[in-house]
């Protein structure tokens, strides 16, 4: 099993059920977990009978919603404590410090940090990494359609004192107008398709779920579920 973080005060929902929706079209067992404030999950994802906290299947995926540990989904899916999830993969959406205590994103295979350029999400998105307790690996992944030097200077001053080892790469999805209206076209029909995003967008995309994935035996299967994707199935 592999637990994978998306940290930060940018919307990361669609991207995560984007990847998601990959990972599950190569045959693995998913669980999204939406541990952030507004939990957006629970308007996106559609729910027979939603209460303040439950999980749900979306396009043969499990999302939880509103339940703000592992315990407490263990519980609510009616396993005992001490049982192991039998996710192949559980991709973490969180947007406060303590998510990033309670769910130990310490222990995770993989986080990265998602963001804008905008102010707010540079500067919530430290207070969220503020969380940290020790050092670790994070990537950054970065939502603009072109960045600056003057940028990517602030990015770096912003997260100096932040305890992340920083990886020297750096994932840019060029958002543009076209990819907005189609993720919001998707959000009203509540349906995962790709088809409409624009080629850059769904290049990075397709290279970070790679990353994630990170089996070389493994990418021919993320390449034929990305041709199904695009197909719309």
């Amino acid at each position: 099993m592999k637990t994978v973080g998306f940290i930060g005060a940018y919307d990361k929902s669609d991207l995560i059920l984007y990847i998601a929706r990959l990972l599950k079209l190569m045959g693995k067992k998913i669980l999204i977990i939406d541990a952030t404030t507004l939990q957006k999950m629970k308007y996106l994802v559609p729910s027979i009978d939603p209460t303040t906290s439950y999980v749900t299947t979306f396009e043969e995926m499990d999302v939880a919603v509103g339940l703000y540990d592992y315990n407490s989904i263990k519980e609510y899916l009616g396993m005992p404590l001490h049982a192991v999830f039998t996710y192949d993969y559980i991709l973490l959406d969180i947007d406060s410090p303590e998510s990033v205590r309670n769910f130990d994103i310490k222990t995770a295979n993989q986080n990265y940090f998602v963001t804008n350029f905008s102010v707010y999400a540079l500067k919530r998105g430290v207070e969220i990494l503020s969380g940290l307790t020790e050092p670790i690996p994070l990537t950054k992944v970065l939502f603009s359609k072109g960045i600056t030097k003057e940028e990517d200077d602030y990015l770096t001053f912003i997260t100096l004192g932040v305890k992340a080892i920083w990886d020297e790469e750096k994932i840019y999805f060029p958002f543009e107008q076209g990819d907005q209206s189609t993720i919001m076209e998707n959000q009203r029909v509540a349906k995962i398709k790709i088809k409409k995003l624009t080629q850059m967008y769904r290049e990075s995309l397709l290279y970070l779920t790679d990353k994630i994935v990170d089996d070389a035996k493994e990418s021919n299967d993320l390449k034929k579920a990305f041709r199904q994707l695009e197909k719309g199935v």
